[in-house]
């Protein structure tokens, strides 16, 4: 599995960051954000995000651990991105995942790094049995960094405001550690028995 960053983390929210981001509001999310975030964290590509995660905080404010926070890079000191859960687990114990990060900042592993602390968040809660994710089918470079986490394409949907989704999943503790015992060839055997 890639190594981390060291310098990312993703921070978690306050429903007053959640709403100065959905408004668009720089001078407020200032106030409320412990980092500076981009110009596109704060532009329309990102509202949709921010006005949900508000709603759902506002709904419910223990939510707000687990749903969308900023990626901070800190040799850079600024949040190049989001990511987060869309919410605690479910009934059936899935969580899904959702990342994005700033064009500007793309390629530099941050979403990757970002992925790896999601599930490793997941796979810590005793409650998360399986992880999702769903991908547009035209970002190749989102779906690359997916099956190479373990996630496998088990069907598509079509989302209100995104169109069509392709669903991947992947049980939370993957790979699934198997044991097989080798046995040595005879004539290693008797090399190691002398």
């Amino acid at each position: 599995m890639p190594q981390s960053h060291p310098d990312v983390r993703i921070l978690h929210l306050t429903p007053a960051a959640f709403h100065a981001l959905a408004d668009g509001d720089a001078a407020t999310a200032a106030t409320v954000i412990p980092v500076p975030v981009t110009p596109y964290l704060l532009g329309p590509e990102c509202g949709q995000v921010w006005r949900r995660r508000a709603a759902q905080c506002d709904a419910d404010p223990r939510a707000a651990s687990w749903v969308t926070g900023l990626v901070w890079a800190g040799s850079l000191n600024k949040a190049v991105g989001a990511a987060g859960f869309h919410g605690p687990p479910d009934s059936s114990g899935v969580v899904e995942i959702g990342y994005g990060i700033d064009p500007d900042h793309r390629g530099n592993g941050y979403a990757r790094t970002a992925l790896e602390d999601l599930l490793s968040r997941a796979i810590r809660d005793p409650r998360v049995t399986r992880v999702r994710v769903s991908i547009a089918p035209d970002n190749l470079a989102s779906r690359s960094l997916a099956t190479a986490f373990g996630f496998r394409q088990v069907g598509e949907r079509i989302d209100a405001e995104d169109g069509l989704e392709l669903v991947y999943e992947r049980p939370a503790y993957w790979p699934e550690v198997r044991c097989t015992i080798r046995r040595p060839e005879p004539k290693k055997l008797a090399a190691l028995s002398r």
